[in-house]
């Protein structure tokens, strides 16, 4: 029996996580990725599910971050972006980094070793042909102008956008590890059990105060063309924090805390800059938190006033680009179906995710619905009580605008707000005492943990490949 393949637009972590998904359920695609033949101003190489921005997929502590909580449901679904970001990562703390050359490329070489699985390079320059009978666009962030506008028209609705920054890189043997030193924080290990996996630069308050006057007066990108657009609180480029304050750093990327200077054990640091390993040979180190707009040049003169720093030779410089998406909730159905054109489905950051695991998780949604179409069976939505069901219902519905204003949806990493409630816990310690505060909330993710991964267990069994293309 011949097949018509479903058509997915973009081969970044949703695209690629959706052809995936649905190949291994027994459908064919045909993934289209531009790249090679039209490039970004964001994208370094034409690998599919290039890390274009940092290489970190977040906490991978499943008990009591939802983001790990979403890690480990995509596991149990045979996510290919997540188990390619197991196979490639490096120490983070307890984070789950990876190093993006090797991850990319095996995310490449997955996909085009699938039987199922077709890459056509070139761009889909405008609304897909109505040939194609069912579609997923992921194109993510990056959409080409063309297809954009197409969207626009087809939906009648306005684009949103945002600002989204990208850190730089620094050689490790640039670094003087003399003044720098390594540590997690706490010494917390990570998944790997480092509790030394990140690169500490101390300051103290004359030379945070210069950095920040430093940060204020150096020139920066200007982009009068996208006046109005916003920024993504989650990924705030470093001198815009310093603009709301001068303690907002050293409450956020520079916090000085759970980390004491080997080199000088006596004193404590009035702040400290984070560089965390980006490639699995660890010659290359990620700025934390260091997104940034400043020029190229600004960059090198302004992060080298950081101590340990001044000798840093960059791999990249930071940058920023605008990140556009849709208004999910208005347009999109729980199928993440376009409603006035059910054949196209929309999955990844264009559905208004925030963050690598939440695009690929959109992907893994978007690929199991299109397949289950294709097959002919029902595939409903997963729990919300679910990593996955939950941010799903955040897009396709459960955003909420305040009343008596418009309506204002925003992208969002998945956290544990978008969640049900859940009220049987054990609200005891081991020493029978009632639990309170910080040691209660983390009782109650650890419970709405083990209920997500109950649930969506049930979810996954209901979906199986076809026997006779299974094998």
């Amino acid at each position: 029996m011949t097949m018509e393949p479903v058509h997915i637009v973009g081969g970044g972590m949703a695209g690629s996580e959706a052809a995936w998904q649905a190949a291994n359920l027994g459908v064919p695609v045909v993934l289209h990725e531009m790249r090679p033949v039209r490039t970004t101003d964001a994208h370094q190489t034409d690998a599919l599910a290039e890390l274009v921005c940092s290489n970190s997929f977040r906490s991978d502590d499943w008990e009591h971050n939802a983001v790990g909580l979403l890690h480990q449901e995509m596991r149990k679904a045979n996510g290919l972006i997540i188990s390619m970001g197991d196979r490639h990562k490096v120490p983070a703390g307890s984070a789950l980094a990876v190093d993006r050359d090797g991850f990319s490329a095996d995310v490449t070489a997955a996909l085009e070793a699938h039987p199922l699985v077709t890459i056509e390079r070139g761009e889909v320059d405008g609304w897909p042909p109505e040939a194609w009978n069912s579609v997923i666009v992921a194109t993510g962030p990056l959409t080409s102008r063309a297809l954009a506008e197409a969207i626009l028209q087809r939906t009648g609705e306005d684009s949103l956008a945002f600002f989204d920054a990208i850190a730089p890189i620094v050689h490790l043997d640039s670094i003087d590890m003399s003044k720098a030193w390594r540590q997690s924080r706490y010494d917390k290990p990570g998944p790997g059990g480092d509790t030394a996996a990140y690169i500490n630069c101390p300051m103290d308050r004359d030379q945070y105060h210069a950095f920040l006057a430093a940060l204020a007066a150096a020139p920066k990108t200007e982009f009068k063309e996208w006046e109005g657009t916003p920024y993504f609180e989650g990924c705030l480029p470093i001198e815009v924090m310093a603009e709301r304050g001068p303690e907002t750093l050293r409450y956020g990327p520079m916090k000085p805390v759970g980390l004491t200077n080997p080199h000088n054990p006596t004193v404590k640091a009035y702040a400290i800059v984070q560089l965390r390993q980006d490639n699995a040979l660890g010659t290359l180190w990620n700025m934390v938190g260091f997104q940034t707009k400043l020029k190229h040049g600004a960059q090198t003169d302004v992060f080298r006033t950081i101590p340990g720093l001044e000798n840093a030779q960059f791999a990249r410089l930071g940058g920023i680009h605008r990140n556009t998406f849709i208004n999910s909730p208005v347009l999109l159905d729980s199928q993440l179906r376009l409603k006035a054109e059910q054949r196209l489905r929309f999955a990844g950051q264009v559905t208004g995710v925030e963050g690598y695991v939440e695009s690929a998780a959109m992907g893994l949604l978007a690929g199991r619905f299109a397949a289950a179409e294709r097959l002919g069976r029902p595939c409903p939505a997963p729990p919300t009580t679910t990593a996955l069901g939950a941010l799903l219902n955040h897009v396709t519905g459960g955003h909420l605008s305040m009343p008596g204003s418009p309506a204002a949806f925003q992208p969002m990493n998945v956290n544990f707000g978008l969640f049900p409630e859940i009220e049987t816990f054990d609200k005891t310690g081991p020493d029978g005492k009632r639990l309170k505060g910080a040691d209660k909330t983390r009782a109650k993710k650890r419970a709405m943990s083990l209920r997500a991964l109950g649930e969506i267990a049930s979810w996954l069994s209901l979906q199986t490949a076809p026997e006779s293309v299974a094998g």
